[in-house]
């Protein structure tokens, strides 16, 4: 009953902040295809207000280009020029942050969550969604400690074992920047995170999205060529992770949240934890209201 309660409690503290809900997103875009249906369901979602798109580097990856940051720079801009948005979009940190002295990755998507912070009036938190490293945020908040009770993150990283207990920092967005992630679950920041293996129930079928997005909007054959292109080798079906944290902050009643209690090592402290989503509802919802956007707003 206990836990039934604070599940309660969470998605309700999430969402009673407003009617409209205003957001940094900072998303390593370039680095595989979720990225960019999360951003467009959230660019059109009437309850959120995207202030600013942040790029996130994915340097530490194997895989990683030559400047993982200013491919998801790229990226961002082409996907706002095709949904007609001038929405401010920043370059982040070239890399994960420094071992020693200074630990920043001082850049313009840093700063400008430490602008918007500072913005706020008393009382008021500012929502950064982070799809991939956490070295933006972080790094805001390693230049102006004073932020940190400004701030209210949610967060596409970690796994988490309920039945046992056991958080573990292994996956794609914690490793590329371990440091960043290790800060932020130490830190007094309010945080609610998907771990992977919650977000991995959010998987679509190659063919059916091509089926659902094969209209005149060019941002449509922009989300089927990008899963199409990309250069791996999940070309039936895929995991749209990032979606799954986005329509999770908007649609609560989609999503179980639960409190938890992390170990001293990762802080020792209270972080809300999506513990189950309603993946199908989630899916379908996403090309109902991409579709009934796209034909209010006919590409010009």
């Amino acid at each position: 009953m206990k836990s039934i309660l604070i599940a309660a409690l969470m998605a309700l503290s999430i969402s009673a902040y407003g009617s409209v809900k205003t957001v940094i997103i900072d998303a390593d875009t370039a680095n595989e295809v979720d990225d960019l249906y999360a951003i467009v369901a959230a660019l059109i979602a009437p309850e959120l207000k995207v202030s600013a798109l942040n790029a996130t580097h994915w340097q530490t990856s194997h895989w990683a280009t030559a400047n993982s940051m200013e491919d998801s720079h790229r990226l961002n801009q082409v996907l706002l020029g095709y949904m007609n948005m001038n929405i401010p979009s920043k370059r982040g940190g070239l890399a994960r942050m420094f071992d020693w002295g200074d630990q920043a990755q001082h850049s313009a998507a840093a700063y400008e969550i430490i602008k918007q912070a500072h913005a706020l009036a008393e009382g008021e938190k500012l929502h950064v969604i982070a799809l991939g490293a956490l070295t933006n945020v972080a790094s805001a908040l390693w230049i102006d400690p004073s932020i940190e009770a400004k701030l209210k993150v949610f967060w596409l990283g970690t796994s988490y074992d309920f039945e046992r207990g056991a958080l573990a920092t292994q996956d794609f967005n914690a490793i590329m920047d371990i440091q960043a992630a290790h800060n932020m679950l130490k830190s007094t920041v309010e945080m609610t995170i998907i771990p992977v293996n919650v977000a991995a129930a959010m998987r679509f079928d190659f063919l059916q999205t091509e089926k659902r997005l094969n209209g005149p909007h060019p941002i449509e054959a922009f989300l089927v060529d990008r899963w199409r292109q990309h250069m791996d080798g999940s070309k039936s079906h895929r995991v749209i992770w990032d979606l799954a944290l986005i329509y999770a902050i908007i649609y609560p009643e989609l999503a179980t949240f639960e409190s938890i209690r992390t170990s001293p090592d990762y802080g020792n402290r209270r972080i809300t934890y999506i513990r189950d989503i309603k993946a199908q509802e989630m899916r379908e919802r996403f090309f109902k209201q991409l579709a009934d956007y796209l034909e209010r707003h006919p590409f010009k």
